[in-house]
C-alpha cells in the first residue's frame, strides 16, 4: 500500500519546471516534468522542444542581429526506488540546436551531448487518512537534492567572438557542476491532488570565468486521475510556473542582458497502460521579462515513453 501511495503521490509533479536555464536555453537540462506510475523502477526517452529569439532591440523589438533559436533534445531518463523513503532519478541528454539570423541569411547547427543530472529525493512526511465522506486523502512532503555535471562542452570562442546580447545561450553545457535543492508537497483527494514545489539552482564558476546565474523556482499543478478499466488510466494536468534567474557573471562582472523571470501557463495528459507510459506537456509563456527585455521565449513542448518495471 505504501509503494501505491508513494507513486500516486510522484505521479504528477514539476521539480524543477525549467527545461533551460533563462537566457541560456539548451544548457540547462535538469527539466523533470511528469513522472511515470510506477511501483519500483522505469526507464524511458523524453524530447523537449524549446525556442527563443534573441538580440532584440533595446525596445524589444526586432533587429538585424536578431535570431530565431530552436533547441531540441532526446533524453534517456530512469528513476529507482530505494524502499520507501528514497528515490534516485537520472536524465542523460542528447540536444540539437539551431540557430537563425535574418540579417545576414546565415543558419547554424550545434549537436552533442550536454549537461548530465542526477537528483536524489527523501521523504519527510507521508500521511493517507480518510475524509468524513470516506474519501482517500494522501499528503508527502519531500525534501530533494540534484546535481548537473559539466559533461556537455562550453565553448568559450562563442563567448570571444560575440558581437551582440547573450553569447552564452548557444551552448551544448554550462561548463560548471550546479546544484539543485528542492522541497515538494502534494496533497490528493481520491482523484483530484495539487501539488507544488520550490527550488533554487545553484550555479558555479566554469574554468572560463563565467556564472550562469543562481536560480529559483517554484509552481503549482491540479491533476484529476481518470480509470479507462484495470492497469489503464488518463490524467490530465493544469498549472503555472514560475522562475528567477539572476544575471551572468563574467570574469565577476555582471552580463546585464541575461537573467529576468518567466511565468508559464501548462497543460498535459499522462496516460499509463499496465507497464507502458505515455505523457505530453504544452507550456505556454504569460509574463515574460528576459534580458532586459532583449530576448523572447516561446512555447515548450515535453513529451515522453516509458517502461516500469
Amino acid at each position: 500500500m505504501k509503494k501505491i501511495i508513494l507513486s500516486v503521490f510522484l505521479f504528477l509533479h514539476f521539480v524543477p519546471t525549467f527545461a533551460c536555464d533563462i537566457c541560456g536555453c539548451g544548457v540547462g537540462g535538469n527539466y523533470i516534468g511528469l513522472l511515470p506510475d510506477f511501483n519500483k523502477r522505469f526507464i524511458g526517452l523524453r524530447y523537449q522542444f524549446n525556442q527563443l529569439t534573441t538580440q532584440l532591440d533595446v525596445q524589444g523589438n526586432r533587429s538585424v542581429l536578431t535570431t530565431d533559436e530552436k533547441y531540441q533534445s532526446m533524453e534517456l531518463w530512469g528513476a529507482w526506488n530505494i524502499k520507501e523513503k528514497w528515490r534516485v532519478l537520472s536524465i542523460i541528454p542528447y540536444n540539437f540546436n539551431e540557430k537563425f539570423t535574418e540579417g545576414n541569411n546565415s543558419l547554424r547547427r550545434k549537436n552533442g551531448l550536454s549537461d548530465l543530472v542526477i537528483h536524489g529525493y527523501y521523504q519527510l512526511f507521508g500521511r493517507s487518512s480518510s475524509s468524513k465522506q470516506n474519501k482517500l486523502i494522501v499528503q508527502g512532503l519531500w525534501l530533494g537534492m540534484g546535481l548537473k555535471l559539466p559533461s556537455g562542452k562550453y565553448d568559450v570562442q562563442e563567448q570571444k567572438n560575440a558581437q551582440s546580447v547573450n553569447p552564452n545561450i548557444f551552448q551544448l553545457g554550462t561548463g560548471s557542476l550546479d546544484f539543485i535543492p528542492s522541497l515538494m508537497y502534494d496533497i490528493r483527494i481520491q482523484d483530484f491532488g495539487i501539488n507544488s514545489n520550490v527550488s533554487y539552482k545553484i550555479n558555479t564558476e566554469n574554468k572560463d570565468h563565467y556564472r550562469y546565474g543562481n536560480k529559483i523556482a517554484g509552481n503549482a499543478s491540479a491533476y484529476y486521475k481518470i480509470a479507462l478499466g484495470k492497469d489503464k488510466r488518463i490524467a490530465p494536468n493544469l498549472g503555472l510556473a514560475y522562475e528567477n534567474q539572476w544575471k551572468d557573471r563574467n570574469n565577476d562582472f555582471l552580463v546585464h542582458e541575461t537573467g529576468g523571470d518567466l511565468l508559464n501557463g501548462n497543460i498535459g495528459l499522462e496516460s499509463n497502460l499496465n507497464k507502458l507510459s505515455l505523457g505530453i506537456n504544452f507550456q505556454k509563456p504569460i509574463h515574460q521579462d528576459l534580458g532586459n527585455h532583449r530576448i523572447h521565449a516561446g512555447n515548450r513542448i515535453l513529451t515522453h515513453i516509458s517502461y516500469s518495471f
